[in-house]
């Protein structure tokens, strides 16, 4: 790999992390004019699904999917796309968009546990103090004793999005070279759409939208502004930079680098919302960055990056 290439590769991969680091501030705007979690995720995945179908298509005439590369994107779809973003959206109905994206990059963590309790081996040394990085950055961005209120519900929807991710992580290492990531991406999408839909119709999940207009930087702006960005940008932009920057990078520096997701989010929040945690929460924030960079590395180290499966960011 060139040095030129490694520097548009890392652009690539910061530009997409960027992209989906907006989702938050764009979806919480919609939700503070009215549309469930439920719709903004429908809306966004929905759109993005039909922006994508022509490549999913084109590509899966080239080369069908196996039947378990096909049954990796139905769970993928249920778990990684509407899971995870029903979850994440339900958190920032209460929680700010930064504390609500700290949480559900716990994932890495809860993979640690589940693999110790599986081998019954305990993790290298980097893992185990990343693992203990990101809890104390855990305690610390709750803030338990300090002024900042924060709700226990969007704190178990926040969980709940790390639980998903985590099973995206599951899921991608069970995917081979028959099941390209524009594939796994935008099946993964449809039927994230497609599963909202029904849970909608059936009255399960809230299906509520709203065509007023929503608060964005201080002044009012039409409700598609949001919905284009969090289609256009946040979902069909990020897929398609990320997966083009994960492919030159290999796994180890692109899931690093997806790591700015959270500081991107952060900053997001702060321009768009007016939202910024206090210090003891962005301590927090850093120590969790920084834990779950280290199990990440060390995850990373124990596997040959070039026959990892394509990581996409899911918030």
């Amino acid at each position: 790999m060139s040095p030129t290439t490694d520097v548009r590769a890392l652009a690539l991969a910061a530009v997409s992390a960027a992209a989906f680091g907006l989702s938050g501030p764009f979806a919480k705007a919609l939700l503070d004019a009215g549309w469930s979690p439920s719709a903004a995720v429908l809306a966004r995945v929905g759109g993005a699904a039909a922006v994508l179908a022509p490549l999913v298509v084109r590509q899966w005439r080239r080369r069908r999917p196996s039947a378990a590369n096909a049954r990796i994107v139905l769970a993928y779809g249920l778990t990684a796309v509407a899971g995870t973003q029903f979850a994440y959206f339900s958190a920032v109905q209460t929680l700010s968009v930064g504390v609500a994206l700290l949480l559900e990059y716990l994932a890495p963590v809860l993979l640690v546990g589940l693999a110790w309790a599986r081998t019954r081996s305990a993790p290298p040394t980097g893992t185990l103090i990343g693992t203990v990085l990101s809890m104390v950055g855990l305690v610390l961005v709750l803030d338990l004793g300090g002024g900042v209120s924060v709700d226990p519900v969007g704190v178990a929807w926040g969980l709940a999005a790390a639980v998903c991710l985590s099973a995206y992580f599951v899921l991608s290492a069970r995917v081979d070279d028959g099941l390209p990531a524009v594939v796994l991406a935008g099946g993964g999408l449809a039927v994230g759409t497609v599963t909202l839909a029904v849970l909608g119709v059936a009255g399960i999940v809230p299906l509520e939208a709203s065509t007023g207009p929503v608060e964005l930087l201080g002044a009012s702006v039409s409700w598609l502004v949001p919905v284009v960005v969090l289609v256009g940008v946040s979902t069909v932009a990020a897929y398609l930079t990320g997966i083009t920057a994960t492919a030159r990078l290999g796994s180890r520096v692109a899931s690093f680098v997806g790591l700015t997701e959270v500081l991107f989010a952060v900053l997001a929040a702060w321009w768009l919302l007016g939202e910024l945690p206090v210090p003891i929460q962005l301590l927090g924030g850093v120590g969790i960055v920084a834990g779950v960079a280290l199990v990440h590395r060390d995850t990373d180290d124990r596997h040959d990056p070039a026959s990892e499966p394509v990581p996409v960011t899911t918030a």
